[in-house]
């Protein structure tokens, strides 16, 4: 698990650890069941007090993104509960306001960034038809 903490950022430690694991979780890159690095661990690897580590794994537990089996460790909950995919909704509303708060810096219309949308989304469905192709052919 790969976290990058910065004391320029203005956000607090914890949270950015959290939002970092959010965003694991959210793309896949962590697994349902799949047990994170024990607090001092974690803590040593971040440079942080286990402290912060603590009252990172607490937030994500409240906000259902881990769970803790006592004595056993913290562990990634089913993204299928509703609370993950409320997570989800929520990490992809920030990313959709950061992209509708640049396009509108540089002037762009909704119906412009909407257009630029379709047309990613076309080229990647493209791209990944294209390599689910190409791995039938030599798998």
């Amino acid at each position: 698990m790969r976290i990058e903490i910065s004391l320029q950022d203005g956000v607090p430690i914890y949270r950015q650890i959290v939002n970092q694991v959010k965003y694991l979780i959210a793309s896949g890159q962590l697994d349902a069941g799949e047990e994170l690095p024990p607090i001092r661990t974690l803590a040593e690897q971040l440079l942080v007090t286990p402290n912060t580590i603590v009252k990172a794994y607490g937030a994500m537990e409240s906000e259902g993104l881990v769970y803790k089996r006592h004595g056993a460790g913290t562990y990634v909950a089913d993204m299928k509960s509703p609370l993950a995919r409320k997570e989800q909704k929520k990490i992809l509303a920030q990313r959709a306001d950061a992209l509708l708060a640049e396009a509108s810096q540089l002037n762009f219309t909704f119906d412009e960034v909407l257009d630029l949308l379709r047309n990613r989304h076309t080229a990647l469905n493209k791209s990944i038809s294209k390599e689910s192709n190409n791995a039938r052919k030599h798998g």
